[in-house]
């Protein structure tokens, strides 16, 4: 397979899997303070064993979020205090997101028991990206914010051979 041909795949995924993101949106309902109700059919998030709880709103985190890493596009999602992240290659985690002791913090746990990213500190946010910090070997992510179920500019592209 060729280069141009595994970015224009990873890029597919990422497009279907923001496109599924947006589509199982919240259905609880707006309580008119910027917090969100629980989806249908998710369980509360819960914080890793012995990782500290998050008790603050989740705020500037909130939204869809992509990266790329070692070839492989991840999606993290989060809603209130809820968390999500889908990788390509079959990744999914879910916990919890927001203020703890100060900070803002990211606590996961995954279904295949990877540990990349079970706990992770914002390091900066704004309204077009977001830098997290995830304990481990994996270290510091920059993630790109996606509006409205699309892709945001500046993944890999096919390229003309």
């Amino acid at each position: 397979m060729t280069t141009a041909t595994a970015r224009v795949r990873a890029a597919a995924a990422a497009a279907g899997l923001v496109g599924a993101l947006a589509l199982t949106g919240c259905s609880g309902g707006d309580s008119g303070d910027g917090s969100s109700g629980t989806p249908s059919g998710t369980p509360a998030a819960t914080a890793s064993a012995g990782s500290g709880a998050v008790t603050g709103s989740s705020g500037k985190l909130q939204g869809s979020w992509i990266t790329t890493s070692k070839g492989t596009v991840v999606a993290l999602v989060i809603t209130g205090k809820q968390a999500g992240l889908f990788a390509t290659g079959g990744t999914v985690c879910s916990g919890a997101a927001g203020t703890e002791a100060g900070m803002r913090m990211i606590h996961l746990t995954c279904t295949d028991g990877s540990k990349d990213r079970v706990t992770g500190m914002v390091d900066s946010v704004d309204g077009d990206g977001m830098k997290v910090t995830w304990s481990g070997k994996l270290g510091q992510e920059t993630y790109t914010k996606a509006e409205g179920g699309k892709l945001p500019s500046g993944l890999p592209t096919a390229l003309k051979q």
